[in-house]
């Protein structure tokens, strides 16, 4: 039986080689590896925002790249939800509308209920009309998670995105991440920050270095 995710990578930055090969299930998989390994780069070419050279991505039965046969879904087609690192938000829009963005049609009713319910199970229904400038640093990290899972991804990847907060609001967060993984059954592609988020949030740990993936355990 195929995984959730089935993905083999070859790409190239510079004199950096990617060569990565890995397969994930509806889990939370942790890709863990040294500074410069590899692996915000892998993200990357798993959500499309960067034209892989060569390789073949099939997420849920859907084949978002095959090098041979000159598929390459667009990232908007993906399914696949991204919080980055610096998380993303849009200084001009409020929280509300930053969740938007996430839908398909933003001007719809439907959206809009989309985006409040999301709004809710991060908690933050009572800051849809704030800005980003007004939150702290928890509340948006929950904006960008209750973003991206607004446009209903077949799988959410995270690159670092708790780099920037304190211990116990960081393990605040990896509790809640995990409770929606489970809640919503999106697979998630996680990369760390910290030795103890890889233990804290990891079903599954892809090991990776020199832009390939060495080995995985289950935690």
């Amino acid at each position: 039986m195929s995984a959730w995710l089935e993905a083999s990578v070859k790409d190239r930055v510079g004199s950096f080689r990617l060569d990565v090969e890995f397969g994930l299930e509806r889990e939370i998989g942790v890709l863990f590896g040294p500074s410069g390994s590899g692996k915000s780069l892998t993200l990357r070419c798993l959500a499309g925002l960067r034209k892989v050279r060569e390789g073949r991505i099939v997420l849920g039965g859907r084949v978002l790249l095959d090098s041979d046969r000159g598929v390459c879904e667009p990232p908007q087609r993906r399914k696949t939800g991204f919080v980055f690192q610096d998380l993303a938000l849009f200084p001009h829009l409020t929280v509300l509308e930053n969740v938007l963005f996430g839908c398909d049609r933003r001007n719809s009713p439907e959206s809009l209920s989309k985006a409040r319910k999301w709004l809710s199970r991060v908690r933050l229904e009572t800051h849809e009309s704030r800005y980003p400038s007004q939150l702290s640093g928890g509340q948006k990290q929950r904006v960008a998670i209750a973003r991206a899972l607004a446009a209903e991804p077949e799988m959410l990847l995270l690159d670092e995105p708790f780099s920037a907060l304190d211990g116990p609001l960081r393990r605040n967060l990896r509790r809640e991440v995990r409770l929606l993984q489970a809640e919503t059954g999106i697979p998630l592609l996680y990369v760390p920050h910290q030795v103890e988020d890889l233990c804290a949030l990891g079903d599954r740990v892809l090991f990776i270095e020199k832009g390939a993936v060495s080995g995985s355990v289950r935690v």
